[in-house]
């Protein structure tokens, strides 16, 4: 589903404008991060207690419903108010704050109902149910093309699929488990908002350093800057998506073994390379052939292609950080060194937006993906450092060094395949497949008894 979406939001950018998806997108992320307000961490904690104590959905549950429809009033109201206080104003505070608030609100909503699907194990429901909201959204915007995208329509399209996705995971949640009636306990829901708030303190912090370059880009440089940055930034995400499906079941090894530093040096040497190697090649391709991806936009200028594609090349190198060190952060997080990471984050938030407040005015979209690299970089050292001062594991110097030098002579090998020969992008990409295939074999990253085992095998989501 991800890509297919991915090809649908070029498209509503391109008939929308920069300038306008630019702004849509600065709010979506904006009530994304106060957003956390709507949660404070109840759906991991309800996730949590369900699946170890089956009455928890019996005695706290209906506690928890309404407790969680209150808080996505406070979460609106808060929208409005950090809406206001950043500058919107008029249509853009009332109608695009609110309906995208909404809908958003909506979803995250939909998103604790799923909770109870997860905790039960009921796994290939939930899958279906993750796509439901993108594909009534997907569908709305095909009606919606040739009777013609509009801000307006497309704004209610979100809100009517939030809705009806929303209503749909409740009517299945109580066709499974009963219907849950309402019983408001004070005392259970006081327990319930202590014991989630550690899990509302990592989602805000996760949802600051990912949406605020966004909101900062609109407002101290131009929506249409915010929307080139978006139009790159949208790749990012559907590929870092394999790292996100990879990286939870490594996750759930490392933190089966905690005290094993063997069987965790194992893992992680495997799991490097499960994770880096096919972003080193996705990576490589961005940086020869990333103009490629733009392919829908015809109803943008040269110029403006060509300062995507420059965002999108730098966030690429970004994802090249992710690909080498990410699985750092999964092992410390595994294994009770969660407060290390949240600080860690916590100080590249703050270095993110000092950043950003002295280059996104003048260099905008280009600015921001260069910090959002630096971050990322400065984040990945402490990982190193954590791990090697507070594990037994260490740091697989040899390995990143053999990576690094894979990723060397694949780019090396696609510069000199470019010189003077004027092959299309699709030829380049299949010759480089087989000559980064047997890079791998020829640097010893892979042998050939473990090519079946470095084939994830796990659910991957939208």
């Amino acid at each position: 589903m991800k890509p297919g979406w991915v090809v649908v939001e070029n498209l509503v950018q391109d008939r929308l404008g920069h300038a306008t998806f630019g702004l849509i997108t600065a709010l979506s992320a904006l009530t994304l991060v106060v957003a956390a307000i709507s949660d404070l961490g109840l759906t991991p904690y309800s996730v949590q207690r369900v699946a170890a104590e089956p009455r928890f959905m019996a005695e706290t549950f209906p506690t928890l419903l309404p407790l969680r429809g209150a808080l996505n009033f406070v979460a609106l109201a808060a929208m409005l108010a950090v809406g206001w206080v950043l500058g919107y104003r008029g249509s853009e505070l009332l109608l695009l704050l609110l309906a995208v608030g909404a809908a958003l609100l909506l979803a995250q909503y939909g998103q604790f109902l799923r909770g109870t699907l997860q905790a039960h194990q009921k796994f290939n429901t939930d899958a279906v149910l993750s796509v439901v909201e993108k594909f009534l959204l997907l569908g709305a915007v095909l009606v919606l093309i040739p009777i013609g995208l509009t801000l307006p329509n497309y704004v209610g399209a979100r809100l009517a699929a939030a809705a009806l996705s929303t209503a749909l995971l409740y009517g299945l949640m109580t066709r499974f488990f009963g219907r849950v009636r309402y019983r408001w306990h004070g005392p259970l829901a006081r327990t319930a908002l202590r014991a989630s708030l550690p899990f509302a303190l990592m989602t805000l912090l996760y949802g600051v350093n990912e949406r605020i370059d966004m909101v900062m880009l609109e407002r101290l440089a131009s929506p249409t800057e915010a929307g080139y940055y978006a139009g790159a930034y949208r790749w990012v995400d559907a590929v870092m998506m394999y790292a996100w499906t990879v990286l939870p079941l490594f996750f759930a090894k490392f933190a089966s073994v905690p005290k094993d530093a063997v069987a965790q040096r194992q893992l992680l040497w495997f799991g490097q390379r499960v994770l880096t190697l096919p972003l080193l090649f996705v990576v490589a391709f961005v940086l020869f052939r990333g103009e490629v991806v733009f392919w829908q936009f015809s109803h943008s200028s040269p110029a403006e292609v060509a300062r995507m594609t420059l965002c999108l090349k730098i966030l690429f190198v970004n994802v090249l950080v992710h690909a080498f060190f990410a699985i750092y952060s999964t092992l410390l997080t595994s294994t009770t060194h969660e407060r290390a990471v949240s600080w860690l984050v916590a100080g590249s938030i703050i270095l993110n937006i000092g950043l950003n407040l002295v280059f996104l005015p003048r260099f905008g979209a280009v600015a921001a993906s260069v910090d959002t690299l630096i971050c990322a970089a400065a984040v990945s050292v402490g990982y190193l450092v954590l791990v090697a001062r507070r594990t037994s594991v260490g740091v697989p110097f040899g390995l990143l060094a053999r990576l690094l030098l894979a990723f060397g002579l694949l780019c090396g090998a696609w510069y000199g395949l470019q010189y003077g020969l004027g092959l299309r992008w699709w030829v380049e990409a299949g010759i480089m497949a087989v000559v980064f295939g047997l890079i791998v074999l020829g640097t010893g990253l892979v042998r050939g008894s473990e090519i079946d085992q470095l084939l994830p095998r796990g659910r991957v989501e939208n």
